[in-house]
């Protein structure tokens, strides 16, 4: 089974696909897009071209694990992609995913530009791996 996580942004929203398997992350890409419905849309297309049956979405929380404001603007986006991609989506705990992806660029070489342009990608994969890893 494929399944796709996400990690939704202002600006760019990472995206990773697990292989036919759902054992390991197999593709990664960046949705660059300001308006939710725009990136809903985004991802219903890539839901349906990979043949994606399960959806997980990185959801931020405080590091003391209660949900601040930027919480409900994700259950909001959470919403608008099951109603556009026709499946629900598995509101899955990022903390520290964005930060990870910054370390593991940074022990990789990534500078300026192209970290920005893959950060969020990276940060799609470490939440489908740890979803993946659960599912073990």
């Amino acid at each position: 089974m494929k399944i796709m996580a996400i990690d939704y942004g202002d600006a760019r929203t990472g995206v990773a696909v697990s292989d036919s398997l759902g054992m390991l992350v197999g593709t990664t890409d960046v949705i660059r897009a300001y308006r939710a419905e725009t990136v809903a849309q985004e991802i219903a297309k890539r839901v349906k071209e990979h043949g994606v049956e399960r959806l997980v979405m990185g959801l931020p929380k405080n590091m003391d694990g209660t949900e601040g404001p930027r919480a409900a603007l994700y259950r909001e986006f959470a919403a608008l992609v099951e109603r556009t991609a026709g499946m629900p989506v598995i509101l899955w705990d990022e903390r520290r995913t964005t930060v990870d992806a910054h370390r593991i660029l940074s022990e990789n070489n990534v500078h300026g530009k192209k970290r920005k342009d893959t950060v969020d990608a990276v940060a799609a994969s470490l939440i489908l791996e740890a979803y993946l890893a659960s599912l073990a």
